[in-house]
């Protein structure tokens, strides 16, 4: 650790926005006099069951302050989930059941663990559901320290409410839920993406309403997906999950765009390549750093080794997972086969034998090629699309 104003601009140097200017340090020299650790604060509403690399953006900096000696106060917004954030919507968000929030939650705080270090002088897991299950009496005191007209001057809901859009009560209640979290866990940071300022800002309003210090807000730059446009999402399928096979993450990180690997290499704070390195070096030099970072040193020279092999050589990998598939009258319907072994639609399945994305030993098959004897499937390496193979065993 160096001194709060050495500390401060070490945590801030990428980040989108540090809030107030000079907030940080001073939340830094706030709890160096008072002997004590920098609380930092992150909530994650479990809306979804996998976390992917967009959101380790905001986790790899929540490491930071952990290797600095201060501790992490992670909240799993159970109760918030309910509601759903409007951050960056143009329409009410589908409720989930609590079950799939309960299981999403379990899934998070799992996988949130293979950024952050899991030491309970460094991380303190809370769960809102501990404070916002509250009183009629408080929720009236928290819904006064807040206006219609500042909820409205969110971009979100101006935008819904100019197109005259429905927003419901609970949406508006939202950013007061989330500011409140702050105050039940006496955050000094609290960190989030740029779609977050809005929100990050208004719990330091509420934490004067009660009579707390402001927190100071830490924002990071949204991480684009593997289009190199859009903001990483799992609904537009241009995400990595964190646990995907080595060979997978490695494979799908070589198809983002040139232009993006510069945004990825400082958000993911992955160390570049020297000056003069060609797009493609750099770009494996990326992809090997991932997959060390979540399968390790060993996975990642595996999926490398793979990939040379796969797509440099046009072998088929060393070892390949075996489908087990029943002959009906002496054949086998491919696309049936494609479908349940390769996790696709039949449709699906059909068309990328149409458009030659099947292979069979390494030689494509045609879009006629529906049903196949036992003879020249078993045995024989599947190939569907670039990176995914079975071994063929017909009974």
């Amino acid at each position: 650790m160096g001194t709060p104003a050495e500390d401060a601009a070490f945590l801030a140097r990428n980040a989108a926005e540090s809030l107030p200017a000079g907030g940080l340090q001073a939340r830094l020299e706030a709890a160096g006099r008072e002997g004590r650790q920098l609380r930092a604060k992150l909530g994650l509403d479990p809306t979804a069951p996998d976390i992917h690399l967009g959101h380790t953006v905001v986790l790899q900096k929540l490491r930071e302050f952990q290797d600095l000696g201060h501790r992490v106060v992670l909240i799993v917004g159970d109760y918030t989930a309910r509601v759903g954030d409007p951050s960056g919507r143009t329409a009410t968000r589908p409720v989930l059941s609590g079950e799939e929030i309960d299981a999403n939650a379990r899934t998070y705080q799992e996988q949130a663990f293979q950024v952050l270090l899991d030491d309970p002088e460094l991380l303190e897991v809370r769960f809102n559901s501990e404070w916002l299950d509250m009183s009629m009496e408080d929720l009236f005191r928290l819904a006064r320290t807040t206006t219609v007209a500042q909820l409205l001057e969110r971009d979100d809901f101006a935008k819904r409410w100019a197109a005259q859009a429905p927003i419901s009560i609970l949406e508006l209640l939202y950013p007061l839920m989330q500011g409140y979290d702050s105050v039940a866990v006496r955050s000094d940071v609290e960190l989030g993406g740029t779609d977050q300022t809005f929100n990050l800002l208004l719990a330091r309003d509420i934490q004067r309403a009660h009579g707390q210090p402001e927190q100071a807000v830490l924002t990071m730059p949204i991480l684009p997906g593997l289009d190199g446009v859009e903001k990483m999402s799992k609904s537009l399928g241009n995400h990595i999950g964190i646990t995907e096979a080595p060979a997978e993450m490695y494979g799908r990180t070589l198809s983002l765009p040139d232009q993006a690997m510069d945004t990825w290499f400082s958000l993911l704070a992955v160390e570049r390549p020297p000056a003069g390195t060609s797009p493609r070096d750099a770009k494996h030099a990326l992809a090997r750093a991932l997959v060390e970072r979540f399968h390790g040193a060993e996975a990642a020279q595996a999926a490398a080794a793979q990939f040379e092999r796969v797509h440099v050589q046009r072998a088929a990998p060393e070892e390949i997972e075996e489908l087990a598939l029943v002959a009906a009258n002496g054949t086998v319907h491919l696309p049936a086969a494609i479908a349940d072994g390769f996790g696709m639609s039949r449709s699906d399945a059909r068309r990328m034998l149409a458009q030659g994305g099947v292979k069979l030993d390494g030689e494509p098959l045609a879009g006629a090629d529906l049903d196949l004897p036992r003879e020249r499937l078993d045995g024989a390496v599947l190939q569907v699309g670039k990176r995914h193979f079975r071994r063929l065993r017909v009974s």
